[in-house]
C-alpha cells in the first residue's frame, strides 16, 4: 500500500492535542493544499477564514455545541461557500448578473468542502491531526454576524488542527460500513431491514440493533442541535430564494 492510501485509511478525528504549535511553514503548506483542490470551473467558490484570535476561538467553542477542545486547537479554519466575490466581480466589470441562487450555493458548498478535505489530507501527511466541526452551520445567524459574513457567504465547514496526543494516536479508528452497503452499482438500491441491520448492526455492540438505533436517532437526528441546524440553514436559504 502506498503512503497516500495508508494515511487516508489511518486518519481519524482528533479532539485532544499536544501543547505544540504548528509552524508557519506547515500552515502555509496546508493552506496551499486547499487552493490546489478541484474546483467547479476553477472558480474556487470558497473563502477560508483563519481564526487566530483566542477570544473568537473561545466563542466558537461555546457556540459550536460547547466543545472546549475547539479553543485548544492550534489552528482553526472555517471554509465558507462564497457566491459573493464572483457576483461583486461581475458587477464591477459592468456585467448584469442574476442574483446567486440555491444551485450556486450548493456548488460553492461542494467547492468549500473539497478544499477542506485537501487540508485534512495535507495535515495528516505532516503528522497533524484534524477534526471537522459541523456545528458551524448551527446558530447560523450568530456565526454569520460573528464572522462578518455578507449575504452570499455561508459557513460550510470548520476544521480544527493540532498534533495528536499519544492516546489519540493509539485510539482505535471506528469501523466503517462494509463496501457492499456503501457502493451501489449503476443506481441507488434500497436496502431491506435485514441488510440495514447488517450494515448498522456492528455499531450497536451489546445494546442491540433496535435499541441502539432508537437511542442514536434521539441523540443525533432528533436532537435540539440538529433541529436548530436545519432551522437556521432553512432561514439562511431564503436569501437565495428572494
Amino acid at each position: 500500500m502506498n503512503e497516500v492510501l495508508k494515511q487516508l485509511y489511518e486518519r481519524k478525528s482528533i479532539r485532544v492535542f499536544e501543547d505544540r504549535e504548528i509552524s508557519q511553514e506547515d500552515k502555509a503548506l496546508i493552506l496551499k493544499a486547499a487552493a490546489m483542490a478541484p474546483s467547479a470551473g476553477n472558480q474556487q467558490l470558497y473563502t477560508i477564514l483563519d481564526i487566530t484570535d483566542s477570544a473568537l476561538k473561545e466563542c466558537l467553542a461555546d457556540t459550536c455545541d460547547h466543545q472546549p477542545f475547539i479553543a485548544d486547537a492550534k489552528m482553526v479554519l472555517i471554509f465558507c461557500a462564497d457566491c459573493q466575490k464572483w457576483y461583486e466581480g461581475f458587477v464591477s466589470a459592468g456585467c448584469e448578473p442574476r442574483k446567486p441562487g440555491v444551485g450556486d450555493l450548493l456548488l460553492a458548498v461542494s467547492d468549500a468542502n473539497i478544499a477542506a478535505q485537501n487540508t485534512v489530507v495535507a495535515a495528516q501527511s505532516l503528522g497533524i491531526g484534524s477534526c471537522y466541526i459541523g456545528d458551524i452551520m448551527e446558530n447560523c445567524e450568530i456565526h454569520r454576524k460573528l464572522l462578518n459574513l455578507p449575504e452570499y457567504v455561508f459557513p460550510a465547514a470548520m476544521l480544527v488542527f493540532g498534533y495528536p496526543t499519544r492516546q489519540q494516536i493509539e485510539r482505535k479508528k471506528p469501523e466503517r460500513a462494509a463496501m457492499q452497503h456503501i457502493v451501489h452499482e449503476n443506481g441507488y438500491r434500497h436496502m431491506d431491514e435485514e441488510e440495514l441491520k447488517e450494515m448498522f448492526g456492528p455499531k450497536s455492540g451489546i445494546q442491540g440493533y433496535r435499541e441502539w438505533m432508537k437511542a442514536f436517532c434521539e441523540r443525533k437526528f432528533n436532537s435540539d442541535f440538529s433541529v436548530e441546524m436545519t432551522r437556521s440553514v432553512e432561514e439562511y436559504l431564503k436569501i437565495f430564494q428572494e
